[in-house]
């Protein structure tokens, strides 16, 4: 899992259920997800933005394989539109170097700030001081505290979350010809992210799946358990037929008990891109698909929706990027798709 999952901690985020078919991503607030594609800047405000001297900063929480794709989508609409990057930070997790970031970057006199806020309160009171100045700002995925569209926020970028999990309950669904058991681990904590990709997988497959019946169940807190976890779980249905896990960490834990099992028969799909995972996909193992987001189209969008702001184009509040499945036939496709990137070398030689 992408750790900014587990600082997401928003309560009272779920999924609007109707049937899998009538299910969807909402917001913090019960908002409604808007397309990222529909997140541009209108072509009559480019020059003015151009003309305008306007800096961005990124204040990012940490640095990864996904930041580094958000970095590069936000850092390229921010240049198409004139706009000069003037700080990317990494907080490494901590609030208060994220508050001192957020002090730093002011003394740059930003007009957008990007950010992850890494506690809803603390990060209520970090951002004061950027909302007091002017600043427009947009969020991923996490919101502070309090904080009101559009008087204090242009918008809330995110993944589609449900079409996330539904696409992993697709993928597996299609490698066992739409029939057979399956095992759901899902993540055992209070996290918006995680919490709706986790029971979108399991809609979609109540909902849409008859002939397929999820015969055991167990909460990942710790991704160090996932090994326990699939022992327990293979022990008591040893002709399980597919495993979701929910996120690619906890992921290989499963996958190497598998291994040291011998078992090539059992499936697994997860969340988010990962290397020894997809080297196990495109060399014909286990794994059958991974679901990822489109980082960098997150970027794009959250620049744009900062961009809009500073012309006056209220975006709504709540935005989603698409969601990719990732199968061994289409590996590197996938990770452009996701990172902007090519996948690594291991996976691509292996192909």
């Amino acid at each position: 899992m992408k750790l900014r999952n587990l600082i997401v901690a928003i309560s009272g985020i779920g999924l609007m259920f109707g049937g899998a078919a009538g299910a969807q991503t909402i917001g913090p607030g019960g908002e409604s997800a808007t397309p990222s594609s529909s997140i541009t800047v209108p072509d009559d405000k480019v020059s003015a933005l151009m003309a305008g001297n306007h800096k961005a900063a990124l204040l990012w929480h940490d640095q990864s394989d996904f930041v580094s794709a958000v970095t590069a989508g936000a850092s390229d609409e921010f240049t198409r539109l004139g706009i000069e990057v003037v700080a990317v930070t990494n907080a490494a997790f901590d609030a208060a170097k994220q508050r001192s970031d957020i002090e730093t970057a002011l003394a740059k006199d930003p007009d957008i700030i990007l950010s992850l806020p890494l506690d809803p309160v603390t990060s209520a009171a970090a951002f004061k001081e950027a909302k007091a100045e002017g600043v427009k700002l947009v969020f991923l995925s996490n919101l502070p505290k309090d904080y009101v569209h559009p008087v204090d926020y242009a918008a809330i970028v995110t993944d589609d979350l449900f079409q996330m999990g539904k696409q992993a309950a697709d993928a597996l669904a299609a490698a066992l010809g739409g029939k057979g058991t399956v095992g759901w681990i899902y993540h055992d904590a209070a996290y918006y992210v995680t919490n709706q990709r986790d029971n979108a997988f399991k809609s979609t497959i109540e909902n849409d799946y008859a002939e397929i019946e999820i015969v055991a169940e167990q909460g990942i807190a710790d991704p160090a358990r996932a090994e326990d976890i699939a022992h327990a779980m293979l022990l008591k249905n040893p002709d399980l037929g597919g495993i979701y896990v929910t996120w690619a960490g906890p992921a290989e834990g499963v996958l190497a008990v598998l291994r040291a099992n011998g078992n090539k028969s059992t499936k697994i799909v997860t969340l988010d891109l990962s290397e020894p995972i997809a080297l196990d996909m495109v060399k014909g193992g286990n794994v059958v698909a991974i679901v990822a987001d489109e980082a960098y189209e997150l970027g794009r969008a959250m620049a744009a929706a900062g961009a809009r702001a500073l012309v006056g184009e209220e975006t709504p509040p709540f935005v989603v990027a698409p969601a990719v499945t990732v199968t061994a036939g289409n590996v590197t496709e996938g990770w452009m798709r996701s990172l902007n990137r090519e996948p690594p070398a291991s996976v691509t030689s292996a192909q």
